[in-house]
């Protein structure tokens, strides 16, 4: 699949001239380059499904021989958490999660990998290359598992179930990630500030406060954040599009997620319970903070003058009473406010005729 995926120029040559090809498939040896691909393009690629796990694959035969992966016996274990691979290189690597060793290194920004295949997708993010094409809608990928991942979402396939609330996910690793929701397990801990995640990408991202890294900037205003995800959002500030609309009021928002969060308002939905005193909030951002309330820890502290906060947004605002920076500024008048919300009221009340008093 990914030869197809990846056609050079001489395979290309060889599609456009097809129709000279006079043979018929069954005339063809089966290993024929021309006839492999020439199958592949009359029927859908990843036509053929493992039952076990729902990898996609081009081939029956390929099926076949990938199902021997399910037979095989899983001899090489970890010592340190007893997990079992079939290969002795995949324990290899598995074993370097719990070292963190990264041995395979970017050269263009210099982040590590565990392996090389990584860091070859990684150097995709550098080049822009994404060889990996969907058929049916054209958007590309920087690597097969996120073409296969995003296929999914075309057949609205939903294969891995949860038992205990019957939520649906595209992928068993979504589905061991939300399990621990239930459970409350949080097997991925930081050494720095000892807390703990429920996926080793959450804590990878948590790791970036600690460092200050933010490897991925904003060419429009020069803004670096911690992941592409969140660089993304930001740019949609600089396009002003808002693709995101509510179809109860109208409302319109940069990321689905605020969509979700906000439709609640009209539902009256709060499906995040504090399990200490049973209060309940819209989205899991605002269970967290309220949680820090029962728990009395106060981990965002100032280095100028040492006072501590619950929240980092509140050790935000702070800095900026040490620094006297005023980032909202009102376009009628000019003033300038510490927080968003500060300027939001200013401007409440200036359409009221009323003047407003500056709690900064």
């Amino acid at each position: 699949m990914e030869d197809v995926d990846r056609l050079d120029s001489s395979n290309m040559t060889v599609l456009n001239n097809v129709d000279s090809v006079m043979q018929t498939h069954s005339e063809k040896p089966l290993h024929s380059e021309t006839c492999t691909i020439q199958r592949l393009l009359h029927r859908n690629v990843s036509e053929y499904h493992c039952d076990i796990c729902r990898k996609t694959f081009p081939s029956e035969q390929e099926v076949f021989t990938h199902k021997k992966v399910h037979n095989k016996e899983k001899s090489f274990h970890c010592e340190i958490c007893g997990k079992s691979f079939i290969q002795n290189s995949h324990l290899i690597i598995h074993i370097r999660s719990h070292t963190g060793e990264k041995p395979f290194h970017c050269e263009i920004c210099g982040k590590s990998f565990v392996n090389n295949s990584i860091l070859k997708t990684h150097k995709r993010i550098h080049t822009g290359e994404k060889p990996y094409l969907c058929e049916i809608c054209g958007k590309s990928f920087p690597s097969n598992s996120s073409l296969t991942s995003h296929k999914t979402m075309h057949n609205g396939e939903k294969l891995f179930n949860c038992e205990v609330c019957e939520k649906s996910f595209m992928k068993n690793s979504n589905l061991i990630i939300h399990i621990r929701s239930h459970t409350g397990e949080k097997p991925f801990h930081c050494e720095i500030c000892g807390k703990y995640f429920v996926d080793s990408s959450y804590l990878s991202k948590h790791k970036k406060i600690h460092t200050g890294e933010k490897p991925f900037h904003c060419e429009t205003c020069g803004k670096s954040f911690i992941t592409s995800s969140l660089l993304k959002r930001h740019k949609i500030i600089h396009t002003g599009e808002n693709p995101f609309h509510c179809e109860i009021c109208g409302k319109s928002f940069n990321v689905n997620s605020h969509l979700i969060v906000h439709k609640r308002s009209h539902t009256g939905e709060k499906p995040y319970h504090c399990e200490i005193c049973g209060k309940s909030f819209v989205d899991k951002s605002n269970l967290t903070r309220h949680k820090i309330i029962h728990s009395g820890e106060r981990p965002f502290h100032c280095e100028i003058c040492g006072k501590s906060f619950s929240d980092n947004s509140n050790l935000v605002v702070h800095k900026r009473r040490h620094t006297r920076q005023k980032p909202y500024h009102c376009e009628i008048c000019g003033k300038s406010f510490l927080t968003k919300s500060h300027l939001k009221r200013h401007k409440q009340m200036q359409t009221r005729g009323k003047p407003f008093i500056c709690e900064a």
